[in-house]
């Protein structure tokens, strides 16, 4: 009946895993793929679980390794130690043990996390051209420095999207 180009303007429905919680609504989804152009474009971006994981652990090393004395000051240490970087999630990924850590591993780390519905399009915003099960988005780069305007761009939709997945966490609870 159709041409091919309205079949292939036409997108499957996803099949999600069902551990896919908080599942980016598609504003929120769209905001995020762009925070992860963004920061792809500044180099702020570690890809796949391998070096995900590297990232967390790494970033979560000796951030309290002296003694403190007092709660007033363990509290301040454990705000200072905060890192600041978002972990995004395939939620069409099979087989879906590849990825059931990585949550664990961003709350231990107190770090937010978000799924976005398709593997594919995590891939296209992360400006690679294979399927990619998750990114952990930076606030600054590993390696040298970016200029001062891309910084505070990346920061602003940072702190929007941050935000956005809080709210999003918190109502699932």
């Amino acid at each position: 009946m159709g041409s091919d180009t309205e079949t292939e303007k036409k997108k499957a429905p996803v099949a999600l895993a069902p551990i896919a919680k908080p599942l980016a609504g598609k504003k929120l989804c769209k905001r995020t793929l762009k925070l992860v152009r963004r920061a792809s474009d500044a180099k702020c971006l570690k890809r796949g679980v391998k070096e995900v994981v590297k990232s967390i652990r790494r970033g979560n090393k000796g951030s309290l390794c002296k003694m403190l004395v007092t709660m007033e000051q363990l509290c301040a240490s454990l705000q200072s130690a905060k890192s600041k970087s978002l972990c995004v999630i395939a939620g069409n990924i099979s087989p879906i043990d590849v990825i059931t850590h990585v949550p664990i591993l961003c709350e231990e780390a107190n770090i937010p996390y978000i799924y976005v519905p398709s593997k594919e399009d995590l891939a296209t915003a992360g400006t690679t051209k294979r399927p990619t099960c998750c990114v952990l988005v930076l606030t600054k780069p590993t390696k040298g420095e970016i200029s001062e305007e891309v910084k505070e761009k990346l920061k602003s939709d940072y702190d929007q999207v941050v935000t956005e997945v809080a709210e999003a966490t918190s109502a699932m609870f």
